[in-house]
């Protein structure tokens, strides 16, 4: 039954969901909880206290009602923040994005000059950049902060001349330019606009999304800790949003491209005394 329990994922949004996707096909037979953020979003632009309590608080949901077995922080923010305190303090495998994120780019690269794009916060951290140099000391790095692509995903722009002229306008040819061959999508919400933000780099420009390297290393983890989930039901997933279910749900479905159920959550309740934990 220890195996069965369910992997947590949380994020300040959407756009974790593109690290779930990832997961559910490389992983079919794990079951999912997802809880995004989407009446706080974004989380790029606060400082490091607001998304370290806000993150403790989605953490303590999914620990308290769902028992989760594992937790992936798809938002490169809060990953950024506080995946070593999270480490530490959970008694469960804890993952975040931006080391699967840099690895995959390192493993892209010809030129070794690599671009990072995400939030005002993740930029800040400098996170990428620490985790490519921690793999590879001699790589170039070009970072750029774009906090406009959060609000363009939860909005649900994904494509049209209105969202590629300001994905154009954010980007201009500062990627172009320095010859970078491989760009980061340093930020979960990002690969929603994935078309949009290669049309502005070019096509020359390797894009990378974490989810595919994230999921491979969840595969691993599970392995490692013989967590393995070892029913033969098919597994089902709960989503949670602590905005709007209905426009959440909308959005999900047509990025998804199936149908979800979506719960709206208050995490109020979730506070550090309850758990302990943090």
């Amino acid at each position: 039954m220890e195996n069965n329990r369910p992997i947590g994922v949380i994020d300040s949004g959407l756009g974790g969901l593109s690290v779930v996707m990832e997961m559910i096909r490389q992983l079919p037979n794990e079951q999912m909880i997802y809880l995004g953020d989407s009446e706080r979003c974004p989380y790029g632009p606060r400082d490091a206290e607001e998304v370290r309590k806000f993150t403790q608080e989605m953490v303590d949901f999914l620990w308290i009602e769902h028992d989760i077995k594992m937790l992936v922080i798809a938002c490169n923010t809060a990953t950024a923040f506080m995946l070593e305190d999270l480490r530490k303090i959970l008694p469960i495998p804890v993952l975040g994005v931006i080391h699967p994120g840099a690895r995959a780019a390192i493993k892209k690269t010809t030129t070794k000059q690599i671009g990072v794009i995400g939030t005002s916060g993740t930029i800040a951290s400098q996170a990428y950049e620490k985790a490519l140099h921690g793999i590879d000391h001699t790589v170039l790095i070009k970072s750029l902060a774009c906090p406009e692509f959060v609000v363009l995903a939860e909005k649900g722009c994904f494509s049209g001349e209105d969202g590629q002229e300001i994905v154009s306008n954010v980007l201009g040819t500062t990627f172009q330019d320095a010859g970078v061959d491989t760009l980061i999508l340093g930020c979960t919400h990002y690969p929603l606009l994935a078309p949009m933000i290669q049309h502005a780099v070019g096509e020359h420009v390797h894009l990378i999304s974490s989810g595919e390297e994230t999921a491979r290393e969840v595969s691993t983890l599970l392995h490692y800790h013989q967590l393995e989930r070892n029913s033969r039901q098919q597994p089902h997933h709960f989503y949670y949003t602590t905005g709007s279910a209905t426009a959440f749900q909308q959005l999900a479905e047509r990025w998804m491209g199936a149908p979800i159920s979506v719960a709206q959550v208050s995490l109020q309740h979730y506070v550090k005394e309850q758990t302990g934990l943090l």
